[in-house]
């Protein structure tokens, strides 16, 4: 199906949400077409896009649209329950969910537990919804909306479950910036300062990146604990291990996404001021890991943020000459430390993923820290 036709059978003038791998099609399309605008806002997490959603609706009284991947659901349980649902403002919502983890099909062990219970989810949630595949016809989503009409009227809220490739290959899109230094060289420039130090790393190709470093540099894992999902908490796992090992630095390797996701946490390490972390966001304005839609990073001023947050040192680098010197600053340093990196949105095409499994990487993990 054509994310074209499956937009216009819709019906909706607003969009907002998360950018998802398995929705690919569907966000180029919305970029080609309506960019970032009044009609399309990528928003910092799925909680947000609820927020949004609902001042449109009661603006407008148009249905909007939000998007995300399923484990998405997590951030817009509250908002939802408490704020949409027909028992509370009956604010009606479609929801367009990317099912990662469906069972009986082969997917990363973050996404194992999740595609399990998404629909449990939503059957709780009390949201009717639909299972789109690669065999679904536009004519059964015309079908399905006819009936969807009913629940929307009645201030209720609707949820289409897009499968693999449910969505087939329409719009091109090309995403890039003018940074120069690229991501997986940073990474390696910060495990060379790090040394025997604890690296704590964000979901996505960021950990992916820092495994394979490892592997060519013939070095333990042991050191890393790699958050393969939890999208937005890595600084938070962070601060976690800084208060109870003071003795050791820890350096957290954070993405632009993942910090806007859940930005309060800044706040919360910077009143804590952890003097053994040190804090770095990877920025390359855009959600790499999934395709590569714009995240609103290149809009504000990261370093800034994090100095009103408490942080007591915060700078921005743009190559590795300064990356280098900032680290080494970072390194000597006994104060919270947070260091901006901007980079290039590239990634190598024969990426590998981590061989070891989530409980085998915090086994050894915890065993390094001494809490085997």
């Amino acid at each position: 199906m054509k994310a074209s036709e499956f937009v216009n059978v819709i019906g909706a003038d607003f969009y907002t949400g998360v950018p998802d791998s398995q929705l690919k099609e569907f966000c180029n399309y919305l970029m080609a077409n309506y960019g970032i605008s009044s009609r399309h806002i990528i928003a910092a997490n799925e909680g947000n896009c609820v927020g949004i959603a609902a001042g449109h609706y009661l603006a407008t009284g148009e249905v909007p649209v939000v998007y995300m991947q399923n484990s998405g659901i997590g951030n817009i349980v509250n908002p939802y329950a408490s704020l949409l649902h027909s028992e509370v403002y009956g604010i009606p919502c479609i929801f367009i969910i990317g099912w990662r983890g469906e069972p009986g099909v082969p997917d990363e062990p973050q996404h194992i537990f999740q595609g399990k219970v998404t629909e449990t989810l939503l059957k709780d949630l009390e949201i009717r919804y639909y299972v789109v595949s690669e065999e679904t016809g536009i004519e059964d989503i015309v079908k399905v909306m006819e009936e969807f009409r009913d629940s929307l009227e009645m201030g209720k809220s609707v949820a289409f479950i897009m499968k693999k490739n449910a969505f087939e290959q329409e719009t091109a899109v090309s995403y890039q910036n003018n940074n120069v230094l690229c991501r997986e060289d940073a990474i390696g420039i910060i495990v060379d300062a790090a040394s025997d130090d604890v690296v704590v790393t964000t979901t996505g190709k960021a950990s992916r990146e820092l495994f394979e470093i490892r592997e060519q540099n013939g070095q333990s894992h042991s050191h890393d604990f790699l958050t393969v999902g939890s999208m937005g908490h890595s600084s938070s796992i962070a601060l976690g291990i800084a208060l109870e090992k003071r003795d050791r630095k820890i350096w957290c390797i954070d993405g632009d996404g993942a910090a806007l996701m859940h930005m309060g946490s800044m706040a919360v390490v910077g009143s804590n001021k952890p003097t053994n972390m040190v804090h770095i966001v990877l920025n390359n304005g855009a959600h790499e890991t999934v395709g590569g839609m714009p995240t609103v990073s290149e809009n504000i001023n990261l370093p800034m943020i994090a100095k009103g947050c408490g942080y007591q040192k915060a700078v921005q680098v743009q190559n590795g000459e300064e990356l280098k010197a900032a680290l080494q600053q970072a390194k000597r340093s006994d104060e919270l430390f947070f260091i901006e990196i901007k980079c290039t949105i590239a990634s190598r095409g024969d990426l590998g993923r981590p061989t070891t499994s989530p409980l085998e990487n915090r086994t050894a993990f915890m065993e390094f820290l001494g809490n085997g």
